[in-house]
């Protein structure tokens, strides 16, 4: 009798390599997997290897790295969506690429079920299934890590029973997640949110307070909000991302400790480091400044947001994500130029921007009068009008502020005589 197939989304660490034997042993399925390289897999091929020791009878290996960052990380750095004004959304925009390409290899070899290896209680799951029932509702979801009756220290145990080759120990415990726009690290000591983060936590970035107080500084240049080249250098994206990665991170730059809202109604302490998004976001953010019209600006942060919350919670291939990314390409045809910014313990500093469709003019903002083109005539009537609607209002419905003195100490110096 031929057993059904499964395609099962596997990074080689503990969870997806427990669940291979687990898909096999529990639910008969026969495991395929596919490993996608988004930049932080340095040997797919040992990986994939892995994957077969472990009971899987076939293994594919991706090299997305630049489809990622083009399609998935740049037009989220255009939009300049960080979610809850905080977090890169790494995790979150491989989750949409990684679910296109387990329905891509479901189909090619037959299979009836995708499976992932998210918990029932993050972000994940939701949009591994979502996305996955938006591309081929034909196809079955199995999640084992939220069906089993298994915690990481058990799935540890079950690990070296099976003999299964994996990286977690009891003594190091952390769920780790990695691709070129960042890392997340949560799990064990992490789950307190009082508790600072201990040195084995962080890979990419230096300790800040050990790095050059001088710094480095880094030009970055934009085409229609897209990062094209460092310091006059044309880079490939993936490649581009990486360089920063590395010299960002050197100056500690990019160390994240947030506690957010996740989809499923609860608040999650993560550790993120993202080097090259963090310098990114700041650049982009310094070009929009010259580059944008006031009103565009405000509206585009609402959609920023909007963003955000999208991708958080795994609608990537929603209407109104696609409908909100022409909006953004809209705002992006001038924000073409170059930033300087500065990295130095930890920090992201904007040393200059210049662009050739810049909207800040020297001589409407000079404070020199010689130079001034700016008519100061004209702000008498501006706020004439400006202040006509409050004016009128206050006239003939008082002031929304009590008219009586504020209560404050106050000293008076006269002059003498």
């Amino acid at each position: 009798m031929t057993r059904e197939r499964c395609v099962l989304a596997y990074s080689g660490g503990l969870d997806t390599s427990v669940a291979i034997r687990w898909l096999i042993e529990h639910l008969g399925y026969e495991v395929i997997t596919i490993t996608a390289d988004l930049g932080e897999t340095p040997d797919t091929d040992s990986v994939a290897r892995r994957a077969l020791q472990t009971g899987a009878v076939s293994a594919h290996v991706v090299d997305a790295r630049r489809i990622f960052v083009t399609e998935f990380c740049y037009p989220t750095l255009a939009a300049g969506a960080l979610y809850e004004g905080v977090y890169p959304l790494a995790t979150a925009l491989a989750r949409p690429l990684i679910a296109k390409l387990l329905v891509d290899v479901a189909r090619e070899e037959g299979a009836v079920a995708v499976a992932h290896g998210c918990t029932g209680k993050g972000n994940d799951q939701v949009r591994f299934d979502v996305a996955t029932g938006a591309l081929a509702p034909e196809l079955r979801v199995v999640a084992p890590v939220r069906d089993w009756d298994m915690g990481r220290p058990q799935e540890i145990e079950y690990a070296a029973r099976h003999g299964i080759d994996v990286p977690a120990t009891v003594e190091s415990p952390y769920s780790i997640d990695a691709n070129l726009w960042g890392r997340s690290i949560e799990s064990g000591v992490l789950e307190d949110p009082w508790t600072a983060p201990r040195s084995d936590v962080f890979v990419w970035t230096t300790d800040p307070s050990t790095t050059d107080r001088g710094g480095t500084e880094v030009t970055i240049s934009f085409a229609s909000g897209i990062p094209t080249e460092l310091d006059g250098e044309a880079l490939p994206p993936e490649e581009l991302v990486a360089v920063l990665n590395t010299r960002a991170g050197a100056h500690g730059v990019g160390r994240i400790d947030h506690v957010e809202n996740r989809l499923v109604g609860i608040k999650s302490r993560e550790i993120y480091e993202a080097p090259a998004a963090t310098v990114l976001h700041a650049a982009h953010a310094a070009l929009e400044a010259v580059t944008l019209t006031r009103d565009v600006a405000q509206f585009k942060r609402a959609v920023a947001d909007e963003w955000a919350r999208l991708v958080y919670d795994g609608l990537w291939f929603g209407a109104l994500r696609t409908a909100l990314a022409e909006f953004v390409t809209a705002t992006q045809h001038h924000v073409t130029g170059d930033v300087r910014v500065t990295l130095a313990r930890g920090a992201v500093s904007i040393a200059g921007r210049r662009a050739d469709r810049s909207l800040y003019r020297p001589e409407l903002a000079t404070y020199d009068r010689a130079l001034d083109s700016f008519d100061h005539s004209a702000a008498r009537g501006f706020i004439e009008l400006f202040g006509l609607p409050l004016r009128t209002q206050t006239s003939i419905q008082g002031a929304l502020e009590d008219e009586a003195p504020l209560q404050v100490e106050r000293r008076a110096l006269r002059r003498d005589g």
